[in-house]
């Protein structure tokens, strides 16, 4: 299983925005630090996932960058993706570690100690925690939990725990003493002017 790097880069497909791009600016800049984890829309077809996870594995050897594939495992496999991540409507975690094996980097998404606790014992290598700040590019969330969510979820288990949610380098201090092992992004990345140069703040702040 591959180290985990600290900065998560959700892909954003919605109208308008070039994931690839994105990830290509990234990349570059933060190298195996960086985890690119592929999310597309639900009405997106299996063969358009595939195509940009095929993609987004491909220019992320070079790096020695980690990617893995949200909800669509089978498309994790099919492009020899490190693994994978689920949500709470997705897969239970024990059955999406049958799915991809012992190996397989996999994150589930908690946001409290209790179910947090169950998905590490399930399987779970990571955890996907939030959201952390409001945020506007996902609806239907549940209120924000703020650094002190983190810190009640990170002293519950012994695995990385990624901050998810409105995430941006001024807030990374805060997470990071609260004890995230990394930060999940979406419009951080996709929504800045230059990437490239929102992805070296963001390796800064996660590193200072």
């Amino acid at each position: 299983m591959p180290s985990l790097g600290r900065l998560h880069l959700i892909t954003d497909t919605r109208p308008g925005c070039d994931p690839l791009a994105v990830v290509r600016a990234a990349l570059p800049v933060a190298r195996a630090d960086l985890v690119v984890q592929v999310r597309v829309d639900d009405d997106t077809t299996d063969r358009q996932a595939y195509d940009l996870a095929r993609r987004v594995r491909a220019l992320c050897v070079p790096y020695e960058a980690t990617c893995l594939v949200n909800d669509r495992l089978h498309v994790a496999l099919a492009v020899d993706a490190h693994g994978g991540h689920v949500g709470a409507d997705d897969l239970p975690v024990a059955a999406a570690r049958r799915v991809l094996g012992p190996a397989a980097v996999l994150g589930a998404t908690a946001r409290e100690p209790g179910a947090a606790a169950r998905a590490v014992a399930a399987g779970a290598s990571y955890l996907g925690v939030g959201p952390c700040h409001p945020t506007a590019t996902k609806t239907g969330l549940p209120d924000p939990i703020g650094p002190a969510g983190i810190r009640a979820v990170a002293a519950a288990v012994d695995v990385p725990v990624i901050a998810i949610g409105g995430v941006t380098a001024a807030t990374v201090p805060a997470l990071r003493a609260a004890g995230a092992h990394g930060v999940a992004v979406v419009g951080a990345l996709s929504a800045a002017a230059d990437p490239g140069r929102a992805t070296a703040e963001l390796i800064a702040a996660l590193t200072c």
